[in-house]
């Protein structure tokens, strides 16, 4: 399936946290399927995040540019609700409503801690990914979701990482405030999908699978173009995929006429991409999280046979 057609033309979408990765790879697909896209996160052309990276909302808006789509790039801090409010303005002024919001609003990377228990982890540290996971998407549904509810059909993506079932059981070594704020996006779902319903609205969270994100590239030391020289090091990371397979999939969940059969749920890239035939940019169609129970937790070594 792609996204290469105008299933999305005369939408309005807002991807919250386009800065980078799964969110800013969504935003280029939604746009390059017709909708108009605002770009909104705290690392513009003038002032950079916390996360202190290169990539900017306006770069994410000359994607957008260049696979054919319309953009606009507006910097809003989503912790701060004066901020959220201007920009539900701004998107009232000129469209009067809004199709699809995507939340990907997070930048806690640096504050993760791994392996160290919540008595031990910084607790500034802990407190701010709450704050980034939990409270940013809250006053964000708060200030837009009124926008959505114009449009019977809107879509929310609430963005989390692993899949409803994965995050049921916490995992050694992971890092509980981390756990805690993306795990909330399941429960964020499902409560804007039973308060939107009477408006005919659905509301999913969306977990990419092994991206490979900017980031992460970075750590590997590798690019996109070469990116299994990692395999030596990290050999499950064969299983990775590119943003733009996020992008599609969740571009292909917004053009669904059917998407409200999905509403409350927890869905993954591989899920939506064996629902509506998605492929990734290389045409296979990794399956994450399947991989991560049945071989990375089974402690089977790396082959991803029957998985992409």
């Amino acid at each position: 399936m792609s996204t290469e057609s105008n299933t999305l033309s005369g939408k309005v979408a807002l991807v919250a946290g386009g800065t980078r990765g799964a969110s800013r790879a969504i935003a280029v697909e939604l746009g390059r399927a017709g909708a108009f896209v605002y770009v909104t996160g705290r690392s513009s052309g003038t002032t950079k995040s916390e996360v202190d990276r290169p990539e900017t909302i306006e770069e994410t808006v000359e994607l957008i540019e260049k696979a054919g789509g319309q953009a606009e790039a507006v910097r809003v801090d989503h912790l701060e609700p004066a901020e959220v409010a201007a920009l539900a303005k701004r998107v009232d002024a000129a469209h009067g409503g809004l199709d699809i919001l995507v939340d990907g609003i997070w930048g806690g990377d640096q504050h993760l801690g791994w392996g160290k228990p919540v008595w031990e982890h910084d607790l500034d540290a802990g407190l701010r990914m709450i704050r980034l996971g939990i409270d940013a998407h809250l006053i964000t549904g708060h200030h837009l979701l009124p926008l959505l509810i114009r449009r019977p059909g809107g879509l929310v993506v609430e963005m989390t990482d692993g899949t409803a079932e994965y995050n049921a059981n916490y995992r050694e070594g992971t890092s509980l405030p981390f756990y805690v704020a993306k795990a909330s996006a399941h429960l964020l779902a499902k409560g804007e999908a039973a308060e939107l319903s009477a408006h005919a609205c659905t509301a999913v969270a969306f977990t990419p699978g092994y991206l490979r994100s900017e980031a992460m590239l970075d750590i590997y030391g590798v690019t996109e173009e070469n990116w299994r020289d990692a395999l030596e090091k990290t050999p499950h990371f064969a299983i990775s995929e590119s943003p733009t397979f996020c992008g599609r999939t969740v571009a292909a969940l917004a053009a669904d006429p059917k998407r409200h059969r999905w509403s409350g749920q927890t869905v993954s890239s591989g899920q939506l991409a064996r629902e509506y035939e998605v492929d990734d940019i290389d045409g296979s169609r990794p399956d994450a999280w399947r991989y991560m129970v049945e071989v990375v937790d089974a402690g089977k070594e790396a082959d991803t046979t029957g998985y992409r």
